[in-house]
């Protein structure tokens, strides 16, 4: 008989993905982002729209990252680079990223990372922020499809 897996905490879910990838600090993942990085904001259009985006960041929210990234998907938003592409996640506060990132390890990009207190820690260390874009998207379109937010 198979034996049953014991339920773990969320926390302890949360660190053995965080040990899994790399995380940045908000001025690394800016520095990273100027240099070539690809910014991923995974935040709902809701956040976005209440506190505000990163210029330059490719929105692909949570509940769609995998299809939008993987190589192999019919669904992959053209704006993402190969498995070698450095890829930084963003969400609020920095803990969606976790799982998310470790998840972008396990599709084969070797160099994604995600920013340490997410969207909230970006804002307070004063890098740049901007307005969302109103009625971006349209009404056609998936989640996830578009390039990158005007800067």
């Amino acid at each position: 008989m198979d034996e049953v897996a014991r339920p773990q905490t969320l926390e302890a879910l949360l660190g053995v993905a965080a040990d899994r990838i790399r995380r940045r600090s908000p001025q690394d993942a800016y520095a990273a982002m100027r240099a070539g990085a690809l910014l991923v904001d995974i935040r709902s259009s809701e956040d976005r729209e209440r506190d505000g985006i990163v210029p330059g960041a490719l929105h692909i929210p949570r509940t769609v990252l995998e299809w939008r990234v993987a190589p192999d998907s019919e669904w992959r938003n053209p704006h993402v680079g190969g498995l070698d592409s450095e890829i930084i996640l963003i969400c609020d506060h920095g803990d969606s990223t976790v799982f998310a990132t470790a998840t972008l390890v396990d599709l084969g990009f070797t160099r994604a990372s995600d920013v340490i207190g997410g969207f909230l820690a970006w804002r307070a260390a004063g890098l740049p922020v901007g307005s969302a874009p109103a009625g971006r998207r349209k009404a056609d379109e998936l989640a996830g499809m578009t390039g990158p937010d005007e800067s």
